[in-house]
């Protein structure tokens, strides 16, 4: 062989050895996918959560749930769902090295079914995981999805955002507004896990499939990584995300009772209790002032129809509550009411709902 022939040979040789894409046959985008996922994946953790139930009898049965989370800090705080760790007795974390360690709750936030736990492990053993934003994503963006089910390994799969903004309703029956839609499969024991973009920053935690069967069939959502960075550090700092309070309970406006009680309309929360000194009270927010039947039920009558909240249109409980879940105690906002025929807009500031009503 001629000295040419070794140098080209030699040559080709570095380049497969700095380019192992090229020697295998990946493409760009698969090698990125590929770099991802072994950068990140020592961030995810498998964490198994033990409950107790009992039996007909009584008598005391563990039961053990599998989830992931992602490892948020260098101080063992870890991000999942509040599902994967609700009700537990025990929790108990695997690292991607296969160390176990006990877990304890921080804090959650079941309205966007979130939680925080934490773990005392060594430094050198937690990778961190960076948060990324939210506000800029957009429908057909390449996403990954990381999760450690079972605390068999990581697991990963890719899709794209399939459309943002989307609502669903959790387990516990509250309304989670503003999440990713992604087409990328997340099977039970993902739960909890990063949802992730090409730069691989977490852009999401995935909480929830859409599945008659129980299994992944394209449609997972994920809490939006905006969230995320508004309420990991109240949970980190506090063990509960505060929440803001108005102080009314309300009515949904359905045409019957609007008919019923001559209102001008036919949508709206009707002011049915009010908290003495609460926000509402203090800014003026009249509640009910006396009661009547309307067919079998009795309904306290006489207190202002909310039917905005700054921009938002109030049509009833669950608008009523998205306009106001979207700000935080201390916000001001605009509540406009319908009081005896006439539209008022009364400025308020929200307070923080009392910690003992929110358990």
């Amino acid at each position: 062989m001629s000295p040419g022939s070794r140098c080209a040979g030699l040559l080709a040789w570095i380049v497969l050895c700095l380019c192992p894409s090229l020697c295998l046959g990946l493409t760009q985008a698969e090698q990125t996918v590929i770099d991802i996922h072994q950068d990140a994946a020592p961030g995810v953790v498998n964490i198994t959560s033990i409950t107790v139930q009992y039996n007909f009898f009584y008598q005391p049965i563990p039961l053990e749930g599998s989830g992931s989370g992602v490892i948020i800090d260098r101080k063992g705080h870890i991000l999942t769902n509040n599902h994967v760790i609700k009700d537990a007795h025990r929790l108990e974390v695997t690292l991607a090295n296969g160390k176990h360690y006990r877990g304890q709750l921080v804090g959650s936030y079941p309205d966007a079914d979130l939680a925080v736990i934490r773990i005392e492990a060594p430094q050198n053993e937690l990778y961190p995981l960076p948060l990324g934003e939210s506000a800029s994503l957009q429908v057909g963006q390449t996403v990954l999805a990381l999760g450690n089910p079972f605390g068999l390994g990581e697991t990963l799969t890719t899709g794209v955002i399939s459309s943002l903004g989307r609502s669903i309703r959790s387990e516990d029956g509250a309304l989670m507004e503003g999440l990713i839609q992604t087409d990328a499969s997340i099977n039970p024991g993902n739960s909890g896990g990063p949802l992730l973009d090409t730069s691989g920053k977490v852009i999401g935690i995935n909480t929830a499939i859409l599945s008659p069967s129980g299994g992944s069939i394209g449609i997972g959502f994920a809490v939006p990584a905006d969230l995320l960075n508004r309420i990991v550090p109240e949970l980190i700092e506090k063990g509960y995300v505060a929440y803001p309070f108005l102080g009314v309970s309300v009515f949904p406006v359905f045409p019957g009772l609007a008919e019923a009680l001559n209102l001008e309309v036919d949508y709206g929360a009707l002011v049915v209790d009010m908290v003495r000194k609460g926000p509402a009270d203090l800014h003026g927010i009249l509640g009910p002032s006396r009661k009547v039947q309307i067919g079998n039920a009795i309904f306290p009558v006489g207190g202002d129809v909310i039917v905005a909240i700054d921009e938002d249109t109030v049509k009833d409980g669950d608008t009523f509550k998205s306009a106001i879940s979207k700000h935080w105690p201390g916000d001001q906002v605009r509540v406009k009411v319908l009081r005896k025929g006439t539209f008022l807009t009364i400025p308020v500031t929200l307070g923080e709902t009392p910690r003992a009503k929110r358990r």
